[in-house]
Formats: C-alpha cells, sequence, structure tokens
C-alpha cells in the first residue's frame, strides 16, 4: 500500500518528523510511505485565479497519488500549527486533493497530553466542506513527552506505545481498503456532481 506521510510542521528538530521516520521503517513491510515536509510552502494568500502555487501542486500530486495519508501534528496553543493549517487552506481553496482520502492522525508533544487537543482541532478542519477527508474514526495516537521517547536510532522506547500504534496501524491499512472501495464505487455509480464552494452558495 502506498501512503503519504505529512510532517505537520516547520520546524528543524521535530518529534512528530521522529514519529513518521518511525513509522515509515517500523511498516516498511506493509506499506511505502513517503514523508512530505510542509517547508516549502508559501503562507496561504487566497489566490483570484484559485491556482495552486507550484509547491501546493506538488503536495496535491503527492496526495492524489497515494491511497492514503497519514498527518503528525504537535501541539501549539492548543491548536495545530500555522503551517499546517496554512497548507490545508491552500488545498481547501485550489485543489480540493483531500475529498474522500483516508486520512490517519497522529501526534507527538513535550507534554503528557500528546498534542490531544490539536488532534481534535485538526478532525474538525478535515471535516469542512471544502476538504472533506475521510478521518479514521475512534482512533488517535498521542505521543507525550515525546522528546524522551525515542532512542539514538531513532526507535519508540515504550514497547506498549509501539503495541499500540501498530494496531492502529494495522486498522489503518483496513480502514484504506474499505474507504477506497466504497469510494470508488459511490463516483462510478453517481453521475459526477461539482466540488463544494462557500463561494457558489
Amino acid at each position: 500500500m502506498k501512503l503519504l506521510g505529512i510532517v505537520g510542521t516547520n520546524s528543524d528538530k521535530s518529534t512528530n518528523r521522529l514519529l513518521l521516520q518511525f513509522i515509515q521503517k517500523h511498516f516498511a513491510e506493509k506499506a511505502s510511505i513517503e514523508l512530505f515536509e510542509l517547508k516549502e510552502l508559501p503562507a496561504f494568500n487566497k489566490p483570484k485565479d484559485r491556482k495552486a502555487p507550484d509547491a501546493v501542486q506538488r503536495l496535491t500530486d503527492k496526495i492524489l497519488e497515494a491511497e492514503g495519508v497519514i498527518i503528525s501534528t504537535p501541539e501549539y496553543n492548543h491548536s495545530v500549527p500555522a503551517v499546517l493549517k496554512s497548507a490545508l487552506e491552500w488545498l481547501s481553496y485550489t485543489t480540493q486533493a483531500l475529498m474522500d482520502k483516508p486520512v490517519m492522525i497522529t501526534g507527538a508533544s513535550y507534554g503528557k497530553l500528546g498534542s490531544s487537543r490539536s488532534q481534535t482541532h485538526l478532525r474538525q478542519i478535515l471535516d469542512a466542506p471544502e476538504l472533506r477527508a475521510r478521518i479514521m474514526p475512534s482512533s488517535e495516537f498521542l505521543l507525550g513527552y515525546s522528546l524522551q521517547a525515542f532512542d539514538e536510532n531513532g526507535n519508540l522506547n515504550d514497547q506498549s506505545k509501539i503495541q499500540e500504534l501498530e494496531g492502529i496501524f494495522s486498522d489503518f491499512l483496513h480502514f484504506v481498503d474499505i474507504t477506497n472501495q466504497l469510494v470508488y464505487k459511490k463516483h462510478t455509480d453517481m453521475p459526477k456532481t461539482q466540488k463544494f464552494s462557500w463561494e457558489d452558495n
């Protein structure tokens, strides 16, 4: 299975990047996971022609090529980082590439809550009409105290967290399969409809 992992921050030293790199390595036999950095994306500025800048188009292409997407977010002031929010605004206003795409949310933070509030906020954002991603329900992977969570080789120290992640990832693979089958059936059984836009309503 081909998946895309989005590092939800532009920080050079992010434990969310470490988490996605661990997922990429740990589940290499089950999925091919490419990581995407948001650092090169410009801040969202609502272009009049609704055309995506080159960097946003590259992200769009990666999303469309993938069978599913994993987003790992830290928590800044009880929410997602501005760079992640900006990237999602680009997608919603231009390509709407996340529509019907299966998405798994993970997160790491320095404190004990493991980005729980930002993950809740991210779910709300991804459910917006112009994004409308297919978010895996009843599932969250929260990595607290993330500065101490990895060894020198980038592996998670806590075996119980590894087992928890393995269960969630296995569920996500099934979720991707089922969701993509349903989406394919929907698109083949129903006439093509226009994408949602607040400006048209």
